[in-house]
């Protein structure tokens, strides 16, 4: 096995990807809409990758956030609200909003394991900032670390009571950055002292199974390399200070705030401590660059892998994805 998660090019399996992907090994997939038509598409080509790997613990991620981030979309499958949602009803009245999060979580986990997707990427604990990109925006669970911790809390427990894995994102804080890391990389003078904020959230929750780090620059811990690619910063902060052990994934490693071609810049985030390579968009070339460029996924980082999969195991709650969202809705109509 590789330390990749790999995307795919479109609603099906190509011969090359089949015959790439049984020689290469990769740790796990990662779904977009380009692969999403409906349902019995989406479980025939999940039902495949598990065939064609093997483990019936297969990590299949999906960024289905809620809000302006979702793959799975309407009129195939609902809707879900944004984190703003959220947070907007915990300034009413808190263990209703901490309520609604979980239920809502558990309806989403409902809805992704009956396609067999077994990853969300899901909740972000990125501290809103004035000012700051919108990229991440009403995607956010507040401004207030306390808060998005308890909401990102919510969340998490309700993925992993439907039989979901959640992974926190995008540590050690993406609310301060000016760009869009898809298009450029954002430098974040803040002090280390003021960065105890932004840190927060993800020392709260330093047991998730699952983490993703953001290219971002923090002058603070390391002027001349992002995060993902920080030695500095992922043993230093990540691992040290907010003491999170469990798997750390680079987010999409085709993003512009990264530099150099994506081969090397998977082999330098795994050499900088990260356990897993994530590689959206299913460039052949680049999948196969990564494969070369990579030795096989270390003990520690295989260990955290599964790991993080048992917490799931045998986990699904009975109740029907209709009463979770009405009862998710009847708490959100109090905001």
């Amino acid at each position: 096995m590789i330390p990749a998660i790999f995307g795919l090019s479109g609603l099906s399996l190509t011969d090359d990807e089949r015959a790439f992907f049984r020689d290469s090994d990769p740790a796990g997939y990662i779904l977009f809409g380009r692969n999403i038509e409906n349902r019995d598409q989406l479980r025939k080509l999940t039902d495949e990758l598990r065939n064609l790997d093997g483990r019936n613990d297969l990590p299949i991620l999906i960024d289905q956030e809620g809000g302006r981030v979702a793959r799975m979309k309407a009129p195939e499958w609902p809707d879900f609200p944004s984190g703003a949602a959220f947070d907007a009803l915990y300034e009413r009245a808190p263990a209703s909003a901490i309520e609604a999060a979980r239920l809502n979580a558990m309806a989403l986990a409902s809805m992704l394991s009956d396609v067999g997707i077994t990853v969300d990427c899901l909740p972000l604990l990125d501290v809103r900032w004035p000012g700051a990109s919108d990229i991440i925006g009403d995607r956010a669970l507040g401004s207030e670390p306390m808060r998005v911790a308890a909401l990102g809390r919510a969340i998490l427990n309700g993925l992993q009571d439907g039989g979901i894995v959640g992974v926190v994102k995008h540590i050690p804080g993406h609310g301060r950055a000016l760009f869009d890391s898809h298009e450029k990389l954002s430098r974040v003078a803040a002090s280390d002292q003021e960065l105890l904020t932004d840190l927060a959230p993800f020392a709260a929750l330093r047991d998730a199974a699952m983490a993703m780090t953001c290219h971002v620059i923090f002058e603070a811990w390391d002027a001349e390399r992002p995060a993902t690619l920080s030695p500095t910063i992922i043993d230093g902060i990540i691992r040290q200070r907010v003491g999170f052990y469990g798997l750390l994934m680079t987010d999409d490693l085709d993003m512009k705030a990264l530099s150099g071609d994506v081969p090397s810049r998977a082999a330098d985030a795994i050499a900088a401590g990260c356990d897993i390579a994530l590689n959206c968009w299913a460039k052949m070339g680049d999948m196969i660059g990564i494969a070369n460029a990579l030795d096989p996924i270390s003990t520690v980082s295989r260990a955290r892998l599964e790991g993080a999969m048992d917490r799931v195991a045998g986990t699904k709650d009975p109740r029907a994805f209709n009463v979770l969202v009405d009862q998710r809705d009847a708490l959100l109509a109090m905001a």
